[in-house]
């Protein structure tokens, strides 16, 4: 710590990873690199009457993992990108859904706030016990003031955040569809025969498998 508070005073730029080195000597560097996104213990944390909501970074988009979660767990999805007059379809969707046990996807809530009010009284409104137990409400949207606090104070909140440096590139890479999908693998035989042609191409020979 003390280190810490003489380079604030001669090099306040580097403070910020030297915080971060601090954390990870003292506490353990789970506290500082964020957790791969795990769309499964999200869910398994929602009820029929918390929605998930998706808050979006920059180049994020949750949609792909979604809809193939939603195979996994052969959940019915309705998705409909919200704007202006989408609104009254956004809750024909919701109710027949409630019914159902479908999943509803509203994506960019930012985009029609003048709506949210009305989605802050259906979630508030939707009894756990009328309500179908599949049924579950996802939104997507960007940070916004508008977005209501009392839809984020029920709901499960997710967020992907760009991942910073290689490790945490690879990781996003090996974790996402369809690499991790031990099914995707499995489908892919190995076959072929090895041979070889020759071209000539300025007095050079190239070969290749086929």
């Amino acid at each position: 710590m003390q280190k810490l508070l003489i380079l604030r005073c001669f090099r306040p730029d580097k403070l910020i990873l030297a915080i971060q080195n601090f954390v990870i000597d003292e506490m353990g560097d789970k506290y500082v690199k964020p957790p791969t996104f795990d769309l499964v213990g999200c869910f398994n944390d929602s009820t029929n009457i918390s929605p998930l909501v998706f808050v979006l970074s920059a180049g994020s988009d949750p949609m792909a993992s979604l809809l193939k979660f939603s195979e996994d767990k052969n959940a019915r999805v309705e998705s409909i990108s919200l704007g202006q007059g989408q609104g009254p379809k956004a809750e024909a969707m919701i109710e027949r859904a409630q019914k159902q046990g479908s999943w509803v996807v509203l994506q960019n809530c930012h985009l029609c706030i003048s709506w949210m009010p009305t989605l802050e009284k259906i979630v508030e409104d939707t009894d756990g016990k009328k309500c179908h137990k599949g049924y579950r409400l996802w939104c997507t949207t960007y940070p916004s003031p508008d977005f209501p606090s009392a839809i984020l104070q029920n709901a499960v909140k997710m967020t992907i955040e760009p991942p910073s440096g290689l490790r945490a590139n690879m990781l996003g890479s090996y974790m996402a569809d369809p690499l991790s999908d031990s099914e995707f693998f499995n489908s892919v035989e190995k076959s072929g025969t090895y041979g070889s042609i020759n071209v000539e191409n300025d007095k050079h020979q190239h070969e290749y498998i086929t």
